[in-house]
């Protein structure tokens, strides 16, 4: 047997053992394996039982007498296993699957149980972020980030609020660990880990409805009465611009050694925008020469809203870059330090400057506010307030049947804009000067 071999020329040969009813060497080419058959209820049963160098004819055995055991099963004794299935009905190849769908299980479950919460989102992110807004992206990215990364020449980033988790096995995950978690987190950023703990509660559901994630970390278990009562109760800002305090506001502001960040502070107040929908403005956005800016709408994709008469000259008046590569760089809040050639972020110098204006604590997203509640002092229509600001319109004829023109939205937005100034004792701007100087 130890010679036999397919014949040159041949598809297969066969080579019968006469002493095990059944058991054959089947030689393919090169190949040569051991193979059992028989026949049952009728039809003809073949199972390949492994390679001739992987098992031997007749079992190996150790020891001797009742200590005797088999260290290595022989093709004869596997064969004559195979005969006593069939003689009790049972179909090896069956038997055959059935250890090979158990290993496969197991391997799997091995698999599961290693998978860590990085794992999980990461393909929960891949699965889900085409549905998301950039704004919601980011969040995603900032809650995982690793620390180390470059915020600007002076500062590093801290890990996000997820980052501790990264490691951790979702099976092994349990409310303690997450309690720990936000007792730690809450310290120090209770707002960022209060929406942390939402973009997780989020992607834990969705691992829960996947079949390779089912059963391992549980919402309902792991987001425990006990853990929801640890998230941070985090209350609606109402930080707001008064009218009284305009002046202060704007000599604190314009006073900004860099123009850049200066004319994107008041850009804020004057527009409404979400202070990333401004940051990302683009040369290509701003007509001068019909009084118009395109922003980048993180719910509709992007609106047109007016360009005012004093915005006009601060956008107008600012510095036209280029990039390190030699192309003119894109962003109307550029920067010459940064890396992307955008300006990085304005909210550090303005905390100072309402700081050293005497002002109660604003943020950027107050400077937004400011704007819908200052309107009012000029009794703006609430949907040309919302327009331009890019909510959503709150009544049916609003969203139905009003589409207001642009020429509409700018006479309300000039009539803002000009008592907004004479409030802050700032000189009305002449007629078409912001226009003028960026036609030349």
């Amino acid at each position: 047997m130890a010679e036999f071999a397919c014949p040159p020329g041949k598809r297969e040969a066969w080579l019968w053992d006469t002493a095990t009813p059944g058991l054959a060497l089947r030689g393919q080419g090169e190949r040569v394996a051991w193979v059992w058959q028989r026949k049952l209820n009728g039809r003809a049963v073949r199972v390949t039982i492994g390679n001739r160098a992987d098992w031997p004819l007749n079992s190996v055995w150790s020891g001797a007498g009742a200590e005797r055991v088999e260290i290595q099963r022989g093709a004869r004794e596997e064969a004559r296993r195979l005969s006593g299935l069939v003689d009790s009905g049972i179909d090896p190849r069956n038997e055959r699957a059935a250890v090979v769908a158990a290993t496969e299980a197991e391997r799997l479950e091995r698999a599961r149980a290693g998978v860590t919460l990085a794992e999980v989102w990461a393909a929960y992110v891949a699965a889900r972020s085409e549905e998301w807004s950039e704004g919601y992206k980011r969040d995603h990215e900032q809650a995982m980030a690793a620390p180390g990364r470059t915020v600007n020449r002076k500062r590093k980033s801290k890990a996000g609020p997820l980052h501790p988790l990264q490691g951790e096995r979702l099976e092994a995950l349990t409310p303690a660990r997450l309690e720990r978690w936000l007792e730690n987190e809450r310290k120090s950023r209770p707002a960022f880990a209060a929406r942390a703990f939402r973009l997780l509660r989020a992607c834990l559901r969705w691992a829960e409805g996947r079949p390779e994630y089912a059963g391992l970390a549980d919402p309902g278990r792991v987001l425990s009465r006990d853990v929801r009562r640890k998230v941070p109760k985090v209350g609606t800002r109402d930080d707001c611009l008064q009218r009284e305090q305009l002046p202060a506001w704007f000599a604190a502001v314009r006073a900004i050694a860099d123009p850049v960040k200066a004319a994107y502070l008041q850009g804020l107040l004057l527009t409404g925008a979400r202070r990333e929908e401004l940051a990302g403005l683009r040369w290509d956005d701003c007509d001068f020469q019909w009084g118009a800016l395109t922003i980048r709408d993180k719910v509709e994709g992007q609106r047109v809203i007016p360009l005012p008469p004093y915005l006009a000259g601060l956008l107008a008046a600012l510095p036209r870059r280029t990039l390190a590569n030699g192309e003119p760089n894109p962003w109307v809040f550029s920067s010459p330090t940064t890396k992307h050639g955008r300006m990085s972020e304005a909210n550090n110098e303005h905390t100072r400057a309402v700081a050293g204006a005497g002002l109660p604590h604003l943020t950027l997203h107050g400077l937004r506010r400011s704007f819908g509640t200052l309107a009012e002092w000029v009794e703006c229509p609430v949907g040309v307030v919302a327009q331009i600001m890019g909510h959503k319109p709150s009544a049916l004829a609003e969203k139905h049947y009003r589409r207001r023109p642009l020429d509409l939205l700018r006479l309300w937005h000039t009539k803002l804009e000009a008592w907004i100034l004479t409030e802050a004792g700032i000189p009305q701007p002449e007629p078409g000067a912001g226009r003028l100087r960026a036609v030349k």
